[in-house]
């Protein structure tokens, strides 16, 4: 059973910086697609970003674009999203979620495509 434990959070003013850590356990990192997600107060969850399994195929979503950078380290089973020039509308809990059984450079972005997720970490931007 794979497991994401997600860390990082916190609260920041508009336009500062967080870097989120998901460690992962249980389970063989280098084979799993890396995905963060991230909910909002009465918004549905949303994709933010996703790094294939070699590291070298990398997805964002529009609204972060330029500011966010998905990051995997498989040695330390372990991806990151650094976020910068953060605004309040990235007040969210942030979800990283693991996918299986893609290619080496497939970015799955869908969250029916993840089965494993984390419990969620919680960033506020005040402005």
């Amino acid at each position: 059973q794979v497991q994401l434990v997600e860390s990082g959070g916190g609260l920041v003013q508009a336009g500062g910086s967080l870097r989120l850590s998901c460690a992962t356990s249980g389970g063989t990192f280098s084979t799993y697609a890396m995905g963060w997600f991230r909910q909002a107060p009465g918004k549905e969850r949303e994709f933010v970003a996703a790094v294939s399994r070699s590291g070298t195929s990398i997805y964002y979503a529009d609204s972060v674009k330029g500011r966010f950078t998905i990051s995997r380290d498989n040695a330390k089973n372990t991806v990151y999203l650094q976020m910068n020039s953060l605004k309040p509308e990235d007040t969210a809990v942030y979800y990283c979620a693991a996918a299986l059984g893609y290619a080496l450079v497939s970015v799955p972005r869908l969250q029916y495509q993840y089965p494993y997720w984390g419990q969620g970490t919680q960033v506020t931007v005040s402005s």
